[in-house]
């Protein structure tokens, strides 16, 4: 397939670049007309050593407080490396979190990360989740105890990096390497784009639609604009979520949220930073609704025809599940690895 070709030659080019030579490609690829990434792989070059370890260590429980919360706990490879079972998300002792978890798609191409923008590397951004009380609870020296008393770690660290010491800066470029490499570009759209298949007529009409109404925000071919907007939800009272404000403290980016990519979003339920809505019919339906006068929400909702009809929202909806790339969503390279470490590790 000429897919898979592109993508070989593709990540092993990014090797080459980075003068570390590989015998086989890493599953990161550029697909065709997409804009360069932002994410710096000179400051992490890529491999297949490090994306397996980083793999490894993904799905790992023991990077957790008390060994019972992996990453891959909250981010499902099914559901777009997101949860579907609950709108917040959920750590160790039962702890629930104040957002839902986004999904881990095409991060090559992100500048921020996280709902609030907290994390502006790649490379630093699985901090957070590791130490944060309501998620993964732990703290970088025990965790980095644990792994450097693995004989299994120290062996893929030394396969990864030449050195079988594992750091803080190791541990984070391995995770990094796995979830950079995480590229979804293969949904019917992505098909539809490059002539390999036609969309049936609703999905033409919710082409149009979509690039009338939503395209501001949801930019093709990323589906995101990578910036943080007010999409006219009520603040949650319990949860008192101020979104940007609470790492700027800049009054002006109250209720401001990252727009997150709709690639995979017919998998990727509950929707909205708090997970409120349950269907991407309640989705489209508020910002059908949404008045023009509200006050605080993104300027780009008001170019929304109010309402939509009930026809105009099913089209939408049906363009949507183009966005969907089952590829991606059962691809084994990213699921659990066979090389897990041994029982008697544990």
């Amino acid at each position: 397939m000429k897919k898979v070709v592109f993508f070989a030659f593709v990540g092993l080019s990014l090797i080459l670049v980075s003068y570390k030579l590989v015998l086989k490609p890493v599953p990161f690829y550029i697909p065709k007309g997409w804009p360069k990434p932002m994410y710096d792989f000179q400051s992490n070059p890529l491999s297949i050593m490090k994306f397996e370890l980083g793999r490894t260590l993904f799905y790992d429980p023991d990077l957790s407080r008390d060994s019972t919360i992996s990453c891959a706990s909250c981010h499902l490879q099914f559901s777009g490396f997101t949860h579907i079972d609950h709108a917040l998300s959920h750590g160790i002792d039962g702890k629930i979190g104040t957002r839902n978890t986004p999904v881990l798609i095409n991060l090559a191409w992100n500048k921020h990360f996280h709902w609030d923008g907290g994390a502006g590397d790649l490379n630093q951004q699985a901090i957070n989740p590791l130490t944060h009380s309501k998620e993964m609870d732990n703290n970088l020296k025990e965790i980095l105890r644990r792994l450097n008393q693995s004989s299994f770690y120290r062996k893929r660290f030394y396969e990864a990096y030449g050195d079988s010491l594992v750091s803080t800066e190791k541990l984070l470029k391995s995770l990094a390497s796995f979830t950079v490499s995480l590229v979804s570009a293969n949904s019917k759209y992505d098909q539809y784009q490059r002539g390999e298949v036609d969309f049936e007529v609703q999905e033409k009409r919710g082409l149009k639609l979509f690039q009338r109404f939503c395209s501001s925000c949801h930019a093709e071919p990323l589906f995101t604009i990578n910036h943080f907007k007010n999409n006219g939800l009520a603040m949650d009272p319990e949860l008192n979520d101020e979104g940007r404000k609470t790492i700027t403290s800049n009054q002006n980016d109250l209720g401001l949220f990252k727009v997150p990519t709709l690639r995979n979003v017919e998998f990727s339920f509950p929707y909205m930073h708090d997970g409120r809505f349950k269907k991407l019919r309640d989705v489209v339906n508020h910002y059908s609704e949404l008045p023009n006068s509200k006050i605080g929400f993104s300027k780009e909702l008001k170019s929304i025809k109010k309402p939509l009809t009930d026809n105009q929202q099913k089209d939408i909806i049906s363009f949507l599940k183009t966005l969907s790339d089952k590829e991606f969503l059962y691809n084994p390279i990213f699921m659990f690895p066979k090389n897990e470490r041994s029982a008697q590790e544990k």
